[in-house]
C-alpha cells in the first residue's frame, strides 16, 4: 500500500525536476540549473524517506496494539461443542466416535482459545518486527539527506 501512494509521488517529483530543469522562463547558468536539480532530489529522497518512517510508525503501532489487546475470534463454548459432535460426518461410517465428556470438552475449548490467541500474539509481534523495518532502514538515509541539505543551506547563504 504505501509502494502504491509513493509511486504517484515519486513521478510528480520527477515532472517538477524536468519542469524546471527546462524551464525557458528562467535564464540561469548551467551550475544554477544542476543545483536546482540537487536541491529537488535531496528534498524528494528526504520526503520520501519521512513517509516510509511514518508509515513504519503506524504500522507498529498498531502491531503494537494487537500484540497487548488481541482481537480474536473465538468460537463460543456452544458452538464449540455442537462443532465437536458434526465434525466427523465425513468421516467413514464405520468408524465409531470416541464421546468426551464436558470436562474434557471444556479442557480442548480452553487451550484452542489459548493457542488462538497466542497465534495472533505471534502474528503481531511478526508485523511490528517487519514494521520496524519501515523505520530503521529509512532512517539513515534520511538522516544523511537531512545534514546534506542543511550543510548545502549554509554554503549557500555564505
Amino acid at each position: 500500500m504505501t509502494l502504491v501512494l509513493l509511486i504517484p509521488i515519486v513521478i510528480l517529483m520527477l515532472f517538477v525536476i524536468l519542469f524546471l530543469s527546462l524551464s525557458p522562463l528562467r535564464k540561469s547558468s548551467t551550475e544554477e540549473r544542476e543545483d536546482l536539480v540537487k536541491q529537488v532530489y535531496q528534498y524528494s529522497v528526504a520526503f520520501i524517506t519521512l513517509i516510509m518512517i511514518i508509515g513504519g510508525g503506524i504500522f507498529t503501532f498498531m502491531n503494537l496494539s494487537d500484540y497487548f489487546a488481541p482481537n480474536t475470534y473465538i468460537e463460543t463454548y456452544d458452538q464449540y461443542k455442537s462443532g465437536q459432535y458434526y465434525s466427523g460426518k465425513f468421516e467413514e461410517e464405520n468408524t465409531e466416535r470416541e464421546e468426551l465428556s464436558d470436562e474434557e470438552l471444556r479442557r480442548n475449548y480452553n487451550e484452542m482459545v489459548e493457542q488462538r490467541k497466542e497465534q495472533d500474539r505471534q502474528r503481531a509481534l511478526n508485523g511490528m518486527i517487519q514494521s520496524l523495518g519501515w523505520i530503521i532502514i529509512p532512517l539513515p538515509v534520511f538522516i544523511f539527506f537531512q545534514r546534506k541539505i542543511g550543510k548545502d543551506r549554509k554554503e549557500s547563504d555564505e
